[in-house]
């Protein structure tokens, strides 16, 4: 047992032991509260049965968690000069592959699939806040075969991640979310949790994927397009940002609209998810007639 990976003495020792500066660059902020990432983990899904795909090992902290309950865990790390540290920490596991890559650009289908062949899948992460929402949409987007995504992120983007879909927080984000599963918030973790400590506090969240298709949408590639353009210009009035950008005669988009039982004034982010469904599917029938 290494019980020192959360004590900042420790850290502070491996990393000079190792030549090891923290990059700025890599958004490299490493948890020394000892409580945070017990949490992660048995919140996480890092149980028997179930592999784990970990995106940045920091020191550690949360690979060792999760190594500890899951059957197997597989971290992908971007920064080669951890590598001689985690051999030190990680010592004692024998059920943990380090993968040296760029999570928004390696082959993760490939990866599960090679790795974790007989067990369930689920997604644990100490995000950098540069990468929290890019990495989330890879993840959703590719439809992995994986059942939880849980990850910590800035306050600020959890709390936009897991608000409500048609409500003043809420952003294109949300919606991405809320179409590939359900987004909550597991707990808070104060910036003096980490080192270095960041500006800001963060937040645990946990997305549970849906088995398969919830939302039934004509077109994926329309239904995100409206998401983006709608959220672009998120203080217009819907109806006119759709029109000008679809090339529709105003009219028309307002009988689309009545179709779809929208009022004709709204703003995007005043619709709920099936208001969205709705509306991406009259388009579509209006755009192929």
């Amino acid at each position: 047992m290494i019980p020192e990976l959360t004590d900042i003495n420790y850290i502070k020792q491996i990393m000079e032991n190792h030549g090891f500066h923290v990059s700025k660059a890599l958004g490299q902020n490493f948890l020394i509260n000892p409580t945070v990432c017990p949490k992660i983990a048995e919140l996480g899904n890092a149980k028997k049965n179930f592999g784990i795909l970990e995106i940045g090992t920091g020191v550690g902290v949360l690979t060792a968690e999760l190594a500890k309950r899951a059957e197997k865990v597989v971290a992908i790390e971007l920064d080669e000069k951890l590598f001689s540290i985690l051999d030190e920490t990680l010592a004692e596991f024998n059920n943990i592959k380090i993968i040296h890559g760029d999570a928004m650009k390696i082959d993760l289908k490939k990866i599960i699939a090679e790795e974790f062949a007989d067990l369930q899948v689920a997604v644990c992460a100490n995000l950098p806040y540069y990468i929290t929402s890019p990495l989330i949409m890879r993840l959703l987007e590719e439809k992995l075969p994986i059942k939880t995504i849980t990850v910590m992120v800035q306050k600020e983007a959890g709390q936009r991640l897991c608000a409500p879909v048609g409500t003043r927080d809420s952003g294109a984000v949300t919606v991405a979310v809320a179409y590939y599963g359900e987004a909550k918030k597991l707990f808070d973790v104060t910036r003096g949790s980490f080192l270095p400590a960041p500006k800001v506090d963060s937040m645990v969240i946990q997305i549970k994927l849906y088995p398969e298709q919830h939302w039934h949408v004509q077109d994926e590639n329309l239904f995100f397009r409206i998401i983006k353009i709608g959220f672009s210009q998120r203080r217009k009035q819907l109806c006119s940002v759709l029109a000008n950008h679809f090339n529709i005669p105003k009219a028309k988009m307002l009988a689309i609209f009545e179709q779809a039982n929208i009022i004709s004034n709204t703003r995007i982010e005043a619709l709920t998810m099936q208001e969205l469904v709705n509306l991406s599917n009259f388009l579509y029938k209006i755009i192929n007639q």
